[in-house]
Parts: structure tokens; C-alpha cells; sequence
């Protein structure tokens, strides 16, 4: 162990652990350049065309990009898209939302897993989650089950799957969909299938603090053949394109430009490649942290589902904050202090200000203060007593995605934690 970890706490005047600048995490090499150059040496940045015909699906560089992903995620279909809040609000279109219809989501994610809800007129339902993996637990969906209920949204938070076994024989009991929300997984697996694969619709982002990305934009996949038309008509005009393509039934099909270019799916053909390796370098350095910290106590590392693996995306720690008798804050900054990066909670989407005014679509309250909606939906403080007491008492994160950690940076920030801990009857 590092010989400073008797130090005092930087916190406390004494001198810092961590001094070196680490190095922030870049995917995006030689051959991205290479392939992004091609691509703008040909012209053709984008082949769209918002009508039916040959266009409508892209160019050879958008088909090339999703017939890969088909290939590498075993799936029949991959829609690219311009974000994964873009995915997001075409796949919750997709499953045949109709306004007023209720779909189950954590509250433990990003905004716009709720957000897409949203943009149909349909109204978010926040289950728990489960503590140990942070992913939507199944008891507290099936308890938020009602008659309007249509569909569940499943966030595979921080890199690991849901209990997705789970949530699909409740969705089948209840005849509901499933979209998985695998923006932070690509690459994980559950039971040997790749997380996102095995919803009714799923998907993964390609923002650029994720782990293969083309700076902006998102894969969708499902082995759905009607949920994939719909899905590529949303992204491109649908109701331009309906009535040339044949499409009857047209609920839903009010078209968007979700369209991602060129330029970015030839990026992300190369990425791609690129995309089990760097999970396995994550998963390495994980395993060394995990190894690290491991004998602390009052810190929970990373639990990973005997049937699933991890990619990372984030590395959560849970803290036992009245056995050791000091506030996570006091804890978080005597880290930050030594250089850690590290942050305290997470998000309570239900808590944002959109779900506690109840105000989205103008200023009257649509769609909560309306005929659609046929009860009162309750979003106040309690609904998630798990994800509420993580976000505010005991939840610590560290962006695995943001920096591309080597073995003498885990080194120090396992050297930083000891002190901390080994110094925690100061920060009482």
C-alpha cells in the first residue's frame, strides 16, 4: 500500500494522493479518421430522403453500419438513430402507445427514459429498484401495475442488465412490452445473450462518454419485424412516407428527423470493432478496483448477477453511512480532496420539477390535469424509498467511461480510499 495512506487528509491540510492528471478515455483512433475522411471525400454525408423509395432507408454507410450490428448483437433488426433519447421516443412509438396509457420506468436513469414516455401523450408510473444492481425491480413494477398499464421501460443502469427474465413473464402475464433502455451496456451479457437483445425493443447510445461511440447517436434492435418498420418510419417522416410504403395502420406515425449520416455510422462501424475489447479492458480495471476496496468496511463494491457480466459504464459503491458513522458528503469530499473523481448520488427522475408541477405540454398540466389521464398519479417523495435513500444517503459513483484508467491510477485510488477510511474517525 502506497506509504502516504498514513498522511493526513488532504481534506484536512495534509497533502494530496492523487497529483497526476489522468487521462481522459478516447475510443477513436486511426481508422475512425481514416474511415470518416473516406466518407467525406465521397460527397455523400448523407443519403436520406423522407419518402418511400431506395433512400428511405439511408446510405451504404448507414445499411453497412446496421447490418453489422445485426451481425455482432444476433438480432434481426438495427435502426440507427441521431441520439438514444431519439430511440428512446421511437421505440415507446413503436410498441403502439396511446395517450393516456401508463409505462413503468425507473427512476434511477437518465431524464429522457421518462421523457419518451412523454412525447406520446402517455404518462410515466416510477417503480423502485432493486439495490443491489440498481436496474427496475420486478416486485415493485408488478405492485404498479394497473389497467392503463401498456408497457415497461428497463434500464440497464451503469452496465449491468435487469432482470430481464423477470420483467418479460410479468410482461406476458400482463400482456405488456418491454423496451430495454441499454444505452450504458452495450456489450454486457445476460445468460449469454447481449443485454437489450432480449426486450420487445432495445438499444444502446453512441454519445461520446460512452464506451464505442460516434459523438452523437444510438442503435435500436429488436427481432420484431412490425416494431422495426415502425421504428424506421418514425425516424424518417413517417407521415410522409406511409401512403407510398403501403403502411395501414398509421397510429403513431408522426415522423421525425432521427437520422444519423454517414459520416457517424462509418465511425461507427470501426468503433464497433472495437467494442469487445474495450469492455474487457473495463471489466479488468473494475476487477482490480473491486479487488482493492473490497476489504473496507461499511462499502459495498459492484454486485454482478451470477448469470450476467458488467461493462462498467459507471462503478457503484454503496455506503453503510450509520455503521460508520460519518455522512456520505464528508466521505465524498475527503476522496475528492485526495483526487478521486467521484460523485454522490445518482438522478430521481420523479423528483425533477416536470413530475412534481405536473406541467410538460404548456402550462395547464397536459397530460396529467386531462381527460386521458383517468387517475391521480402519484410522484411524491416515498414512492421509491430504495432509489430516493441511494440518490440522498448512500450512493457513490465513479465515471469509469470518462477516463481511461491504467493500473497505476486504480493503484492510487485504491491507495486514496484507504486513507480516507483509515482516517474516517476524523471525518466524524
Amino acid at each position: 500500500m502506497n506509504k502516504e495512506i498514513n498522511d493526513q487528509l488532504a481534506l484536512l491540510g495534509g497533502n494530496k494522493l492523487i497529483n497526476k492528471e489522468m487521462t481522459h478515455y478516447n475510443s477513436i483512433g486511426s481508422e475512425e479518421v481514416a474511415a470518416a475522411s473516406q466518407v467525406v471525400e465521397s460527397g455523400v454525408l448523407s443519403q436520406f430522403i423522407g419518402a418511400w423509395g431506395n433512400d428511405f432507408f439511408g446510405g451504404p454507410k448507414v445499411q453497412e453500419f446496421e447490418r453489422k450490428c445485426e451481425k455482432y448483437f444476433d438480432v434481426k433488426h438495427a435502426i440507427t438513430v441521431n441520439s438514444w433519447t431519439s430511440g428512446l421516443i421511437a421505440a415507446v412509438g413503436a410498441i403502439g402507445i396511446e395517450p393516456g396509457d401508463e409505462v413503468i420506468v425507473s427512476p434511477f436513469t437518465m431524464c429522457a427514459s421518462a421523457t419518451a414516455i412523454i412525447q406520446w401523450n402517455a404518462i410515466p408510473v416510477f417503480a423502485d429498484i432493486d439495490p443491489k444492481t440498481f436496474c427496475i425491480d420486478p416486485v415493485s413494477v408488478e405492485k404498479n401495475i394497473t389497467s392503463k398499464t401498456k408497457a415497461i421501460i428497463s434500464i440497464d443502469i451503469f452496465g449491468q442488465s435487469a432482470n430481464i427474465d423477470a420483467l418479460m413473464e410479468i410482461a406476458s402475464k400482463h400482456n405488456l412490452k418491454v423496451i430495454s433502455d441499454t444505452a450504458q451496456a452495450p456489450g454486457a451479457t445476460y445468460r449469454g445473450k447481449y443485454a437489450g437483445t432480449l426486450s420487445h425493443v432495445g438499444g444502446f447510445s453512441l454519445n461520446y462518454h460512452k464506451h464505442i461511440h460516434t459523438g452523437e447517436g444510438g442503435i435500436l434492435v429488436t427481432n420484431d419485424d412490425d416494431i422495426a418498420s415502425k421504428l424506421q418510419l418514425i425516424r424518417n417522416h413517417a407521415e410522409a412516407v406511409v401512403d407510398g410504403k403501403g403502411t395501414t395502420n398509421i397510429a403513431n406515425m408522426i415522423g421525425y428527423n432521427f437520422r444519423l449520416g454517414e459520416i457517424e455510422c462509418a465511425i461507427g462501424i470501426e468503433q464497433l470493432k472495437k467494442l469487445e475489447h474495450l469492455t474487457q479492458k473495463r471489466q479488468e480495471t473494475a476487477e482490480l478496483l473491486t479487488q482493492g476496496l473490497s476489504g473496507l468496511p461499511g462499502l459495498q463494491t459492484p454486485i454482478v448477477q451470477e448469470h450476467a457480466t458488467h461493462v462498467y459504464y459507471g462503478y457503484p459503491i454503496v455506503l453503510d453511512v450509520d455503521a460508520l458513522g460519518v455522512s456520505r458528503k464528508n466521505i465524498c469530499n475527503a476522496l475528492v480532496a485526495e483526487g478521486v473523481t467521484i460523485g454522490e448520488g445518482y438522478v430521481n427522475v420523479h423528483q425533477l420539477p416536470m413530475y412534481q408541477q405536473k406541467i410538460a405540454y404548456g402550462s395547464k398540466g397536459f397530460p396529467w390535469n386531462s381527460d386521458i389521464c383517468e387517475r391521480e398519479v402519484d410522484y411524491s417523495k416515498g414512492i421509491c424509498p430504495t432509489a430516493e435513500e441511494l440518490h440522498e444517503k448512500t450512493f457513490l459513483v465513479m465515471p469509469m467511461c470518462v477516463y481511461n484508467f491504467d493500473h497505476e491510477d486504480i493503484s492510487l485510488i485504491i491507495s486514496a480510499f484507504h486513507k480516507v477510511w483509515k482516517n474516517m474517525e476524523l471525518l466524524r
